[in-house]
């Protein structure tokens, strides 16, 4: 395990081989990832990132409203320790992680060699993408209002791409105890930390434009059971922008959670297959 304190990156390294970065979703917590990384170090050198230190100590410290950027840049940074020659790496980001992997993939191609974002809500390359993220801003205002429960319940309706019901006002089982969280629950929270800092600028995050003739390979990943979802949608869209290959994985959004040892192998299995270094364009 390595925490590098001040420099914002904290991150864990597990076995031996090529670097494999991963990125991880919600508020970048790796928490259930363990089994998924343990399967990919008999093949890399897995590197997990941890934007907000939430795993290493700053769980429950103030956290800002977050910018795929400010995740990018971190992720640049334990490049440049665990690799301080500048070997190309490998990268995987899922939801979240893999909106910032996409901004990493743009800015600094020169030090990666292939990079799969998994169902990346980057919803702009949608056409109806202005009405997705005011569902996404709904989605944190009810947070705001009536807590994470309430929230979780609009969000998987926006991902189920379905409305409320008529005449009904999302919300958690009627068991539940619909209010907002004090501040001191929130930053406790990895879930209330996404909705609050981190779901709308992400998911606001414009299409990646990469430098001309730039070229570490791209692969956008969808969930097998994702299929007719918007996460799924959204990834075939940002293949067909990016001249991005397009891949199916084992589960659904949460499928390197669910599913993590054959999840591992789709994701050994891609990126065995494509160029480490090809130029760029749809292969």
């Amino acid at each position: 395990m390595t925490d590098t304190g001040g420099t914002g990156a904290h991150h864990d390294v597990r076995g031996s081989g090529p670097v494999l970065l991963v990125l991880p979703g919600g508020a970048g917590h790796p928490m259930g990832l363990d089994a998924l990384t343990a399967r990919l170090a008999r093949r890399f050198t897995v590197v997990t990132h941890d934007p907000l230190g939430l795993a290493h100590g700053r769980l429950g410290l103030p956290v800002a409203d977050q910018r795929p950027g400010d995740w990018s840049g971190s992720a640049l940074r334990v490049l440049d320790e665990v690799s301080p020659g500048g070997e190309p790496a490998y990268v995987f980001g899922t939801s979240a992680g893999g909106v910032a992997a996409l901004d990493l993939w743009a800015r600094h191609p020169e030090r990666l060699r292939h990079v799969v974002a998994h169902e990346p809500p980057c919803v702009a390359a949608l056409p109806d993408g202005a009405a997705l993220r005011a569902r996404f801003r709904e989605v944190r205002a009810v947070h705001r209002t009536a807590g994470p429960a309430a929230a979780a319940s609009l969000l998987t309706a926006v991902l189920e791409e379905r409305a409320p019901g008529p005449g009904s006002e999302p919300g958690p089982a009627p068991a539940a105890d619909p209010r907002p969280l004090t501040r001191e629950e929130e930053l406790a929270s990895p879930m209330a930390l996404f909705l609050a800092h981190v779901l709308v600028p992400f998911t606001a995050h414009g299409l990646p434009v990469p430098a001309p003739g730039a070229g570490a390979h791209l692969t956008l990943a969808a969930g097998e059971t994702s299929r007719g979802l918007l996460l799924h949608r959204t990834a075939t869209a940002l293949a067909d922008r990016l001249g991005a290959d397009l891949a199916e994985f084992p589960g659904g959004h949460l499928g390197a959670l669910e599913h993590p040892e054959d999840f591992a192998d789709r994701l050994t299995a891609v990126l065995d297959r494509a160029p480490a270094r090809p130029e760029t364009g749809r292969g």
